[in-house]
């Protein structure tokens, strides 16, 4: 159904990438929840009231929950596609993963009440009816959670939404949820056995346990967090791809990724070149670098250039030092240090050895003794060679 209602109503509906169509199949599939949430919150409102079920009220209730939800979302896309301005240079993309945590908290919400009247209902149980009609209506109800949830997948990786989703992991809960609701009121059927309110209690952790992880999905993106492997795997791809080693790039480090919303990404980065290269060659071959970032993976570009001594013999010798010291570190710890930037100023009584060490955040040392290590080892291979070392983390 969605697709068929994408071709109609949306003008590019295979360009995931444009920005207009994101929003447009977030505007899309937020008013299709919001349509079949009402229409299950109805009928289900109906059975609850019927057979006296507060397992199927509760679960109508979430529904309606959801409609709400629906409602958020699709807000969240109308306001995420609003262009720059002065106030917000970077555009509104996270209002996107800002919708998607309110949907989380009215979720989790949803489930404190669900719960309370769930433990009334055990207190003060009562019995429940249950005709082929009722029945009905929890099949079809299941159903639909479930294609809710599939296209709501389907669409939130085709456009990278966290919104939809958080909507898609609520929808496969809903339809968890309403099976344990049939499966109480086929018990009470067949046995006598009221567990209805037992089943409410159950539903409403189910609801909780969504809305919980998909607040997790969405707090993640609006505090900071990594990027993801693939994406800075592309990066390094596309930085040392052949054409640009064969001109002077060497390596490169320092990469952070700045997420604005889905669409909205910018990349820093250092490249190291050789010192000794045309300063304006390797200017060209960054903007070209740069450019090639912003046509594959849709994000800004800004890049530093590091210049890298190559082929003096001092350096060479010292560098090695360093990587051994580091490597002895590496195997007695199992850790993961590298080290860039690497360069030293001779001066009449001593070197000084400069470079860059990236730490992890959970290591075992702290950098005064990671210095003295590295400054102790040297030490019995050369005398009168200081180490200056500063400390990154690993953004990407």
């Amino acid at each position: 159904m969605v697709s068929l209602l994408a071709k109609i109503f949306i003008k590019k509906p295979g360009d995931y990438e444009d920005g207009e169509t994101r929003r447009s199949y977030g505007v899309l599939c937020g008013a299709v929840g919001i349509v079949l949430n009402i229409i299950l919150f109805g009928i289900k409102l109906f059975a609850g009231l019927v057979s006296s079920s507060i397992a199927i009220t509760a679960d109508a209730m979430n529904n309606l929950s959801d409609a709400g939800s629906s409602i958020i979302t699709l807000i969240g896309f109308k306001l995420a596609g609003h262009k720059p301005d002065p106030d917000h240079p970077f555009g509104h993309g996270r209002v996107e993963y800002i919708s998607g945590l309110l949907v989380s908290v009215v979720i989790i919400l949803m489930a404190w009440e669900l719960m309370k009247s769930s433990v009334t209902k055990i207190i003060n149980p009562e019995a429940v009816e249950c005709n082929w009609i009722i029945l009905s209506i929890l099949v079809i109800s299941i159903f639909t959670k479930i294609y809710m949830s599939i296209f709501n997948r389907a669409y939130g990786k085709k456009i990278n939404s966290p919104a939809l989703e958080a909507t898609s992991k609520d929808s496969l809960s809903d339809s968890v949820a309403t099976s344990v609701v049939l499966i109480s009121t086929l018990i009470a059927y067949y046995t006598g056995v009221n567990v209805d309110g037992y089943c409410g209690v159950l539903v409403s952790v189910f609801v909780f346990l969504a809305g919980y992880g998909a607040a997790k999905d969405t707090i993640g993106p609006l505090l900071g967090q990594p990027p993801e492997k693939e994406f800075v795997d592309s990066i390094e791809k596309i930085v040392m791809a052949k054409e640009h080693t064969d001109l002077g790039v060497i390596g490169i480090h320092d990469l952070v990724v700045h997420d604005y919303g889905p669409g909205r990404v910018m990349i820093s980065l250092h490249v190291e070149v050789p010192s000794d290269g045309d300063i304006m060659e390797f200017h060209d071959l960054i903007d070209n670098i740069e450019h090639d970032l912003a046509n594959e993976l849709n994000c800004q570009a800004t890049i530093h250039m590091d210049p890298v001594c190559i082929g003096d013999p001092m350096t060479d010798e010292l560098k090695g030092y360093v990587k051994e010291a580091i490597g002895q570190l590496n195997d007695k710890y199992d850790s993961g240090l590298t080290f860039h930037d690497f360069r030293i100023v001779s001066g009449p009584t001593h070197t000084n050895v400069i470079f860059d060490i990236v730490l992890p955040y959970d290591y075992c040392m702290t950098e005064n003794e990671v210095t003295r290590f590295i400054q102790d080892s040297i030490a019995k291979k050369k005398d009168a060679v200081f180490i200056v070392v500063n400390y990154d983390r690993a953004y990407a």
